[in-house]
């Protein structure tokens, strides 16, 4: 039983972006594209990169391409930090609203199946059980890099 639970563990979320990856195609949004807008969405305007990077789960230097693009399409804006003009934070514009509501629409559609036939209760346990295993490999993370 538990042999399989790491193969699950990756193979979920893969096919849970590759729905939602889909499902925004037409809108021409790539899943680096989707992803870093959201992400910023949920955790709020005025992200420092570095931070917005490590809430994706990549490396900060990955993510400026990915940003460049967004500021291209006119999407995001970046500016200096008032205390470290080094760190830039990153800045929804309004061009991104309506853009960002078709994608929440689209992910909690997309939640809505790929939770079908899960009661509350047990997506609560899931989502707890989730955040231990987190917690695990990031004291492992952690204990392990210290070595």
């Amino acid at each position: 039983m538990h042999q399989n639970i790491g193969l699950q563990l990756s193979r979920a979320p893969r096919l849970w972006r590759a729905v939602i990856d889909h499902r925004l195609a037409p809108l021409g949004l790539t899943q680096t594209r989707w992803i870093t807008l959201y992400t910023l969405w949920r955790l709020g305007d005025g992200q420092p990169q570095c931070d917005l990077a490590r809430a994706i789960g990549v490396e900060a230097p990955s993510l400026v391409r990915t940003l460049d693009q967004l500021a291209d399409q006119g999407l995001i804006e970046r500016q200096s930090c008032d205390q470290d003009r080094r760190t830039k934070r990153v800045f929804l514009t309004e061009a991104a609203s309506p853009l960002l509501e078709k994608i929440d629409a689209v992910v909690t559609q997309a939640r809505g199946e790929m939770l079908a036939g899960i009661g509350d209760e047990d997506v609560a346990q899931l989502a707890k059980l989730l955040s231990r295993i987190e917690e695990n490999g990031l004291a492992i993370q952690a204990r392990e890099s210290s070595d």
